[in-house]
């Protein structure tokens, strides 16, 4: 089976600009392709993940990556997906998440003797002479196509400013220098980029005359179209400090299982052989399959060790028999208490379990959250100070599959 083939069959491959060329060319010759990462945080979350699952794909097929950092692009900030104007970070800062993003992906990508580059367009795009760009690169770019570009259709209801419009410029440019230093031939991005890659590579068509491509892939969603990788405390990140493994683990082991064969084809390197084995698998069937995709993925981030950590510590807690030491922890003091006394409520929001008193308030009459091990249905309950003394923490249970310690300090 090709590598083309393999894409395809795990579903990953969304839209291609010359299909059958693209496919050819993977085939038959050793391609530098690269994928864009504006860098707008300090760690990689699950969204570029999936990206970083395809690169190692391409690796691993003889093909040479380039990671290329956004540390000019992210200067404007990219409008697609977006109903407002991005937040605007400091060169400082975009150069520190640059940094991050570097160690992150020397993990999925081997960078050895230029198997792979890792490259910063703010190292070409910085220094741009803004008259002579618009002469020599705005000249080939139609304001009217533009508009039509979706990345842009959603913002102007609210505003599109003039600093995200040259967004699609400034990254159908990296294209192009890419392709004049590094022989580059293909752009590869999630499918929301296909706008700025299909800008990309009409640009290098125009300018030197010669052809290259685009592909996107699948963007991780449920079966819904809803993004998968957002959790109740924000984005699913592969930085330890800001999701635990344990967190990361319990993530994908609680993916429904309408999501769970898909999720196992796009972001594992599980063989395909094996998954599609698993597709007539329903109800409790697969709750073995989703243990499969959540180690596998927490592997890869996190390492072997705190894999088969979270794998056990998620075991026990199915079958009441927790190993709390890995479970997520939220820490109080003396403080926190009045009368040595603790509002429930007060701490599920300290522990970031509900957003609000009021949908904790909801979440407890509802019968949704148990205090060691016993469900609570009043939510004016106090938690004694008392309850810590023998354990030094007591552990809520949210629904059926979220478990969180609350320990005193």
């Amino acid at each position: 089976m090709t590598l083309f083939q393999e894409l395809k069959r795990r579903g990953l491959i969304a839209q291609c600009t010359h299909e059958d060329k693209i496919e050819e060319l993977l085939n038959n010759e050793k391609v530098t392709f690269y994928i864009g990462f504006d860098a707008t945080a300090d760690s990689l979350h699950v969204g570029h993940f999936l990206q970083l699952v395809v690169m190692s794909h391409m690796q691993k097929h003889g093909h040479r990556p380039i990671a290329l950092l956004g540390t000019g692009t992210t200067m404007i900030g990219d409008p697609t997906g977006k109903t407002d104007m991005r937040k605007m970070l400091t060169v400082e800062d975009i150069n520190h998440n640059a940094e991050c993003f570097k160690k992150q992906m020397s993990k999925f990508i081997n960078f050895d003797n230029e198997n792979a580059l890792m490259l910063r367009n703010g190292d070409w795009l910085l220094d741009l002479n803004y008259m002579q760009f618009i002469r020599d690169i705005g000249v080939h770019f139609s304001v009217n196509r533009m508009l039509t570009a979706e990345c842009f259709k959603t913002r102007l209801e609210k505003g599109l400013s003039f600093l995200e419009f040259n967004y699609m410029l400034l990254q159908s440019y990296d294209f192009l220098h890419l392709y004049q230093t590094h022989k580059c031939k293909l752009e590869l991005g999630g499918d929301d980029q296909w706008s700025n890659i299909l800008g990309g590579v009409d640009l290098v068509r125009r300018v030197e005359g010669e052809e290259v491509y685009g592909m996107t892939f699948t963007l991780l969603t449920t079966k819904e179209g809803k993004k998968m990788g957002k959790t109740e405390k924000g984005a699913l990140w592969l930085d330890p400090e800001k999701t635990t493994p344990y967190e990361f683990f319990q993530y994908w082991r609680n993916v429904d299982d309408a999501d769970v064969i898909n999720c196992l084809k796009l972001i594992t390197f599980v063989p395909i052989e094996e998954i599609e084995a698993m597709e007539h698998l329903t109800g409790s069937e697969l709750n073995p399959v989703k243990e499969r995709l959540a180690f596998e993925v927490t592997k890869m981030v996190h390492g072997e060790e705190e894999a088969q950590k979270a794998l056990e510590t998620s075991r026990a807690l199915f079958t009441n028999k927790a190993n709390t030491d890995d479970m997520p922890t939220t820490e109080i003091t003396a403080d926190d208490f009045a009368d040595e006394k603790i509002g429930l409520l007060d701490v599920l929001c300290k522990a970031k379990l509900c957003p609000s008193k009021g949908e904790a308030r909801r979440l407890v009459q509802q019968g949704g959250i148990s205090l060691n091990d016993e469900k609570v249905t009043d939510a004016t309950m106090q938690i004694e100070k008392s309850a810590f003394e023998e354990k030094g923490f007591v552990v809520i249970k949210k629904g059926k599959k979220v478990f969180h310690k609350i320990a005193l300090v």
